[in-house]
């Protein structure tokens, strides 16, 4: 993995790590509808202008409304409520743990649709099961306190956050990462709204649960939003998932040093495996004889430019 890939995914595995305790924080005070509202709207106020700035908003919308409108629904709209309300039950570190399993139905779910090209070795697998080890670890300790529909909710959620990069990575990797991401927070905005309204808060939320609502639309959504989908073109769609061995680390040292939890033994040990087991994942080498990966615009032209002009390579990878 490049240099660039390593920043990426070094600076998702934080961003994405902290979202469960702001989450929390927030959903103890304000409906999840609420939330994702708060969130998207933030996020689509930040992102839109740019989007519209760039040119060709339009054009995109009517060419690809359709992988579009797949990728807001599955990877923002479903998941982002189903995450935030079994939060309400569940403990933030719980629910960044349960997310962890988003690597493997990555894995399972592109070899369903037969999305995947990317060469599974030994090295990938192994390191997809070290940090499934890992999480196991960091996981039994706090599995208390969920009932069955938060858990549910947070598997819907797994499976979400799952299925969308396959998309992105498949029918929308043409699409400017601002054309991409801000009609469908707008859209995700435009839908929660009436629910926000019947469900707004009869007092003023707390100044923590309002800045964390502000973090999480600026920057767990805008700026992790863009960073994200620079990484799925970078790595690809499977392997950028790892992230979430990652994330359940960040979020147990988030509580640790905000909400003064524990840090044990238990905790360290499931740290190194999770690490360990990320680098072996995403730093697998393909196959010999295996094509050479299309190069990458680099972000700061993905920001300024319109889809790219280049022609699409055919199934069989010619021009």
């Amino acid at each position: 993995m490049t240099a660039r890939g390593w920043f990426l995914f070094s600076l998702m595995g934080v961003i994405w790590g902290i979202p469960y305790l702001m989450i929390k924080v927030a959903v103890d005070e304000v409906s999840p509808s609420m939330v994702v509202f708060a969130r998207c709207a933030v996020g689509a106020l930040l992102l839109l202008p740019l989007a519209i700035r760039q040119g060709g908003l339009w054009l995109t919308i009517r060419t690809h409304w359709r992988p579009m409108l797949a990728f807001a629904c599955i990877e923002i709209m479903g998941p982002w409520f189903t995450l935030t309300d079994a939060e309400r039950h569940l403990s933030s570190s719980t629910a960044g743990l349960l997310i962890a399993g988003v690597p493997i139905v990555g894995v399972v779910a592109a070899r369903y649709f037969g999305g995947e090209r990317e060469h599974l070795g030994a090295r990938r697998i192994a390191g997809l099961l070290i940090g499934l080890a890992g999480v196991g670890v960091l996981t039994v300790p706090h599995l208390t306190g969920g009932d069955a529909r938060s858990l549910g909710e947070v598997l819907l959620t797994v499976i979400g956050y799952a299925t969308a990069p396959l998309i992105a990575a498949r029918r929308l990797k043409d699409v400017p990462t601002l054309q991409l991401i801000a009609p469908c927070l707008t859209l995700a905005t435009i839908v929660y709204a009436p629910a926000a309204a019947a469900t707004w808060p009869a007092s003023m939320p707390s100044s923590g649960a309002l800045l964390s609502l502000l973090a999480l639309g600026v920057l767990c959504t805008a700026v992790a939003f863009v960073a994200f989908l620079e990484l799925i073109k970078e790595i690809g769609p499977t392997r950028s998932t790892v992230i979430t061995y990652v994330n359940p680390a960040v979020a147990v040292a988030a509580g640790a040093l905000f909400l003064d939890e524990s840090f044990t033994a238990t905790i360290a040990v499931s740290f190194a495996l999770i690490l360990a087991g990320s680098v072996l994942a995403t730093m697998a080498s393909a196959p010999k004889g295996s094509a050479e990966p299309v190069p990458v615009r680099p972000a700061r032209q993905w920001l300024r430019r319109g889809p790219d002009p280049r022609p699409e390579r055919d199934e069989a990878g010619a021009r």
